[in-house]
Formats: structure tokens, C-alpha cells, sequence
């Protein structure tokens, strides 16, 4: 199933999608009085996930309040994440290659150990919402799309071979980023985490709406033009290695959110680069999951 927040008519509310994707089925209408995305990922039931998975493929002229999708404005899954987000960075062979190219580094194509980095979100940006350029600062922004993971209950030393059971679901991010700022000061914590760069959405898949692991194809492009093409199955390292990996030496709390990494085909892996600039529209997509659209302000 598919989970959305979403607003109508100024009032903010949870709700289910139907299969078709036509159609919000409000969780107030079933009883289910969680006021906010991560309070749902902490508490819900298993008959909750049954409920909302049989409903989901309703009649909506049977569900009480049921609201067309186009009556409603989407916003990000978790609009406020409750920790920074944990990224994965040149998870993808060919993107490693162009990050290398880019810096003029030499490039091994050996990767023996994931790299991680944090990303700080006050605020997740809406399906629709504009990215904020930063002009004044900001010379090449840049555009990352990656499918992302969300932890469904506390993970700590968690195997390999159980990772699934931890997991609640999936969604969509943009990794915006600043190269100049991110590589000026030797880490990426800057010139990933300005306010604006992290577009969400446009819904939580559950874990069981994908194969695991997801073989799914991550897709960006910018005012139409195919930028980004590539598959999760060719993650360097994979989800089961990262919540595995991650969880043996931190806890992983309910509503944290895992970036996977980005395939090639970023701005700066042009020849010259094309980075983003006011004006353009960048849509990304996973499959399974739907697309996202923002346009750069």
C-alpha cells in the first residue's frame, strides 16, 4: 500500500491510496487518529497495515470522505524528519566515476567500504513546492535521485537476513546539493543540508509493495530531458548491507530515513556540467513508488 500526507481545504490529514492511484482514502475515516506520518510508523498495528491494505482496493464511493486525488495537495510523507537523514554516498559504480571526474581525482573503481554522511532537514519540501536556488551563495546546484528507506521499528545489531522485518517502507528524495560548498569544505554536511534541499514524496511505499530487495529503476530529468536511469539492483552496497551495517554500532530509530545513494547522470557529471538553475523543473521518479516534480526557484 501506498501512504500519503496530504492537505485539503487548509486541513492537513494521513491517508491510504487506492491501487489505482486515483483516490485518498482519509485514515480518520477508519478510525486511525494519528496525527502525523511518524507517529503512525511508531504505532500502527498489524491489523491497522491489514485494514489499510483491504481498503486500499475499495470502491471509493464506499469509503466515507474519500477525496479524488486532484482535490488534493500532496506534501512530503515526513514533513519534519526527526533526525538527520542518513545518506549514502556513490552507492552506484558509474556515478563514483563521475563524482571522481569531477573533483579530478584519481578514480580506482574500488570500493571496499560504504560512505556515509548526514543530511540536516528542518523541513522536508513538498511534491510541487520550489527548490530555493541559494543564488546568492549557490553557483552549482545540483540534483540527486534516490529511492529512500524508512525504519520501521528501533534496529540495533540487526542481521543481515532479518533487515525486512525492520523496515516500513520506501519513498522518493531529492539529495539536492551545492558541489562548490560541498567539496570546499572537505565534507558534505553544508552543501547538502541548506534549507530547501530535500524534496519528498510523493508517498510512503510499504515494504511489502516492493520485492525485497527492491530491483526498482531510480529516474531524474530536468525540464524533460532524461538525466538519470538506473536500477537498485545495482547498489554497490545493497539495503540489507546498510540497515545491517548501520544498526550494529547506532540504533536506528522508528521514522529514520536512509538515502541510498544516486546513479550517474548528476549535473556534474556532464562535460561542461548542467547544473540547475531558476526556472528548470526536475522531476524524480522510482518505480513502484510515483515521481516527484520541483521546480528551481
Amino acid at each position: 500500500m501506498r501512504l500519503v500526507t496530504y492537505e485539503i481545504e487548509h486541513r492537513e490529514g494521513l491517508g491510504v491510496m487506492s491501487r489505482d492511484g486515483r483516490w485518498i482514502f482519509p485514515l480518520r475515516s477508519l478510525d486511525m487518529d494519528y496525527k502525523t506520518m511518524q507517529q503512525l510508523i511508531e504505532n500502527i498495528s498489524e491489523s491497522e497495515k491489514q485494514l489499510l491494505e483491504y481498503t486500499s482496493s475499495k470502491d471509493p464511493y464506499k469509503i466515507r470522505g474519500a477525496v479524488p486525488m486532484e482535490e488534493a495537495r500532496l506534501l512530503a510523507p515526513i514533513p519534519y524528519p526527526q533526525q538527520d537523514v542518513i545518506c549514502l554516498g556513490i552507492n552506484y559504480m558509474d556515478h563514483a566515476e563521475e563524482s571522481a571526474r569531477f573533483k579530478k581525482e584519481a578514480f580506482t573503481g574500488e570500493r571496499p567500504y560504504a560512505v556515509y554522511f548526514s543530511k540536516r532537514v528542518n523541513r522536508a519540501v513538498n511534491p510541487g513546492e520550489g527548490i530555493p536556488s541559494h543564488s546568492d551563495i549557490v553557483t552549482d546546484l545540483d540534483y540527486e535521485a534516490e529511492m529512500a528507506v524508512i525504519i520501521g521499528k528501533e534496529a540495533s545489531h540487526v542481521p543481515e537476513d532479518q533487515v525486512k522485518d525492520y523496515i516500513f517502507g520506501y519513498t522518493i528524495i531529492n539529495d539536492v546539493s551545492a558541489r562548490t560548498i560541498q567539496n570546499r569544505h572537505k565534507q558534505w554536511y553544508f552543501g547538502k543540508s541548506m534549507d530547501g534541499f530535500l524534496p519528498m514524496g510523493p508517498c510512503i511505499a510499504t515494504v511489502d509493495e516492493l520485492e525485497f530487495p527492491p530491483k526498482v529503476q531510480v529516474q531524474s530529468r530536468v525540464n524533460g530531458e532524461l538525466r538519470q536511469n538506473e536500477n537498485t539492483s545495482r547498489l554497490i552496497f545493497g539495503i540489507e548491507h546498510i540497515v545491517s551495517e548501520l544498526s550494529q554500532g547506532m540504533t536506528l530509530k522508528p521514522g529514520t530515513l536512509i538515502a541510498t545513494g544516486t546513479p550517474a547522470g548528476a549535473g556534474m557529471g556532464f562535460n561542461p556540467p548542467k547544473f540547475l538553475k531558476p526556472g528548470d523543473v526536475v522531476e524524480c521518479s522510482v518505480e513502484g513508488i510515483g515521481s516527484i516534480v520541483n521546480p528551481v526557484v
